[in-house]
């Protein structure tokens, strides 16, 4: 409320209010006016030309912001790491255990390969930070997929570990008969001649002598297919299906020891040595087929053979001699 000033008056002896005149009311009121604009526009010039000038809601969100780029920052140090570490076991995967399992190596771009198609990250455009945040999601997406890659690898590395294991017990790695002093194999695989025709025909397979009753053992986990006679010139004779493609004959039995669909495990006593069918002795008659090829059985006694023993029976299967069967 504006202060109400008085004069004297002498004539009358008497306080008198002093009245302004209306232009001058006027004008005292423009210049209030324009004094608050031109202080105003001053204060904004000021406020704008001092940046270290902030409202305590600035300075925390400044503090907050500055708080995000920083563990963005540490958040991409972290996934350059678990890139580096990442690389490593894809390395090992590709050139260790891959190549164990005799499976292809996994291509680097099929590892590496981004997103195509629409823009994954439209919604984190237009921003101060935009770019550091972008390159962050990025790193993240990448690894993530480079994760499910080798999870998906280590994942084939175990099924093909447990196959491995199962095709190791499952191959006819052993003699089917104890052979310690290896003087029991007659005849090998190769061109023989016939003990009956006297012509020199393909013997398929590996004759070991032995007395009638002697024990033959599986040389590979699988299940019997066959105990009988009725193929022609093996006599009684015990077919195994070790799975793989691998099938172990064992003719001229005297007896056998399992039937028909029993599953044996390598070292199972089988059957006993005889000289049924077309036999000029008691011997055992050794085949290996894989798949429906007959091949040499010498070459899957790694399980029980030294260098050194291995290249006794190596000679000994080579010299081309009369077979038994």
């Amino acid at each position: 409320m504006s202060k109400v000033k008085y004069y004297y008056d002498s004539d009358t002896l008497s306080y008198k209010k002093i009245e302004l005149k209306k232009s001058r009311k006027i004008g005292i009121a423009f210049l209030s006016i324009a004094g608050a604009f031109l202080a105003g526009f001053i204060l904004l010039i000021i406020y704008l030309n001092i940046p270290q000038l902030e409202t305590p809601k600035e300075k925390a969100l400044k503090r907050e912001l500055e708080n995000m780029k920083l563990q963005y920052g540490l958040l991409n140090r972290k996934m350059d790491q678990i890139q580096e570490v990442l690389a490593n076991v894809e390395d090992r995967d590709n050139n260790i255990y891959r190549l164990y399992f005799e499976a292809n190596p996994i291509p680097e771009e099929q590892r590496l390969a981004g997103f195509g198609g629409i823009n994954r990250y439209q919604d984190l455009e237009g921003f101060d930070n935009s770019k550091l945040i972008i390159e962050s999601h990025k790193k993240l997406d990448v690894l993530t997929k480079r994760l499910v890659v080798q999870s998906r690898s280590l994942d084939e590395i175990v099924s093909l570990a447990q196959d491995k294991e199962e095709l190791l017990a499952s191959i006819p790695a052993i003699m089917p008969v104890k052979n310690e002093n290896l003087k029991r194999m007659a005849s090998g695989y190769g061109w023989r001649t016939d003990p009956f025709t006297k012509v020199r025909k393909f013997h398929y397979g590996m004759d070991f002598s032995a007395p009638r009753g002697t024990p033959v053992y599986a040389s590979g986990d699988g299940r019997v297919t066959r105990a009988d006679n009725r193929s022609s010139g093996y006599g009684r004779h015990i077919r195994i299906d070790h799975g793989f493609g691998y099938t172990s004959l064992y003719a001229h039995l005297y007896k056998y020891n399992v039937k028909r669909g029993q599953r044996v495990k390598r070292g199972d006593l089988i059957g006993f040595v005889g000289s049924t069918g077309r036999s000029q002795a008691p011997h055992l008659h050794y085949e290996i087929f894989k798949e429906d090829d007959r091949i040499n059985p010498l070459n899957f006694y790694y399980g029980q053979l030294s260098a050194e023993e291995y290249d006794q029976i190596l000679k000994q299967s080579q010299q081309e001699n009369q077979s038994l069967d």
